[in-house]
């Protein structure tokens, strides 16, 4: 905790478009109309466009802006995808690309026109680790087609500067980071919002919950940060159980949508964390979608930080109206939540044999991630917390 006298801020907030509601197709064409943007290429999953009503909507909105639909996303964004993207990309000659679906779309979306601007092979433009033992990213100049997302579930993927690919044969998860791949705003509509399983919107949901609780928990000393996270939390916990009453009902929807875009707005300045980091190595080698594992890590991960930064639990306890701030409290609050939405409470409950255990170690420690953690842990201590979580 700072004093009044050393007090500094930089906060910077990237330019970024919202719209909403059943005109909210309509209003995004004239984004790309004022750009002068007529080569319009879709990424996105096969469902959204299985929906005839989704897609009708989708292609009379573009019109003839509309030149090609790539629907080889596949979870996880998995190196063979997003390689096949960038070609199609480049085979329609796009000027802007338009991600709709959920967070695999957007990153497949992005990484593709990285890997299509930078013409390197993925390796020579992730984020690794030097010689001196530092994770760091390269500088990725090449100009990049501007984007789009029209989403079908909530992730905190919107905001993003980062796109993280899965090489399926090493299982080693490559990280591109380029500000100049920011989506430059997000399209909510009610009926591609209505396209996704209501399982798939909790999933996504319950990692917009994960991210603002790690944000909550950083070192981040940032009041508007902590506004975004605390609202995206808030949300959440609010509009989740309103879509299991009413799942075909738009707003809830929406409402969740709108929590993913503060969650990764206020990520953007806290950086990821702990739990993070440990569901993008153990998340793919269990039978769960990755924000149902990154929920049942918060709480392992909150008890971690907690001496480091008992004071930051206060912000989750005034969300979740807890009465006392101190850190077991507010993390046992937090364990309550997750079980009312139904989150298994171990990692052997989700499908993640002992043997992961040691190999998603490995992989979490070269995480970008977990260097945003306020208690960086050695792989001994991960290992340590995974098997408590398993």
């Amino acid at each position: 905790m700072t004093t009044s006298g050393d007090f500094s801020l930089r906060h910077v907030t990237p330019a970024f478009r919202t719209y909403a509601g059943a005109d909210a197709l309509r209003r995004f064409t004239t984004e790309l109309d004022r750009a002068g943007l007529g080569r319009a290429v879709i990424v996105t999953v096969p469902p959204v466009f299985a929906n005839g009503e989704a897609a009708e909507r989708l292609r009379g909105a573009l019109g003839d802006r509309l030149a090609g639909v790539f629907d080889g996303v596949v979870e996880h964004s998995p190196l063979p995808a997003v390689v096949a993207a960038r070609d199609f990309l480049a085979d329609h000659r796009a000027d802007v690309v338009i991600a709709v679906g959920g967070g695999s779309a957007v990153v497949t979306a992005r990484a593709a026109s990285i890997l299509l601007a930078e013409g390197k092979d993925i390796r020579d433009l992730c984020t690794q680790r030097g010689a001196d033992g530092a994770l760091t990213s390269p500088r990725l100049s090449a100009p990049k087609l501007p984007q789009w997302v029209i989403p079908s579930t909530p992730t905190s993927a919107y905001a993003k500067a980062g796109a993280a690919v899965r090489d399926p044969e090493t299982g080693d998860r490559l990280a591109l980071f380029d500000p100049k791949i920011r989506a430059q705003g997000v399209v909510l509509d009610p009926v591609i919002a209505g396209t996704a399983p209501v399982g798939l919107m909790q999933s996504a949901s319950l990692n917009v919950l994960s991210m603002a609780v790690e944000g909550l928990l950083s070192r981040t000393d940032d009041p508007l940060a902590d506004a975004l996270l605390a609202q995206a939390l808030r949300s959440v916990a609010l509009w989740l159980p309103r879509l299991h009453e009413a799942p075909e009902a738009s707003e809830p929807r929406l409402q969740l949508m709108l929590a993913a875009l503060l969650g990764g707005q206020g990520s953007d300045f806290t950086g990821g964390g702990l739990a993070q980091a440990l569901s993008h190595a153990i998340g793919p080698r269990s039978t769960a979608a990755n924000g149902t594992v990154e929920a049942l890590l918060i709480p392992h991960a909150a008890r971690f930080v907690a001496d480091v930064v008992a004071d930051r639990f206060a912000l989750v306890g005034d969300v979740l109206r807890v009465p006392n701030p101190a850190p077991e409290t507010v993390v046992t609050a937090v364990q309550e939540l997750l079980a009312s939405f139904g989150v298994p409470a171990r990692l052997r409950d989700v499908g993640v044999t002992e043997d992961a255990l040691i190999e998603s170690a490995d992989h979490a420690m070269d995480d970008w991630a977990i260097t945003a953690s306020p208690r960086v842990p050695t792989r001994d201590e991960v290992i340590e917390l995974l098997t408590a979580a398993w």
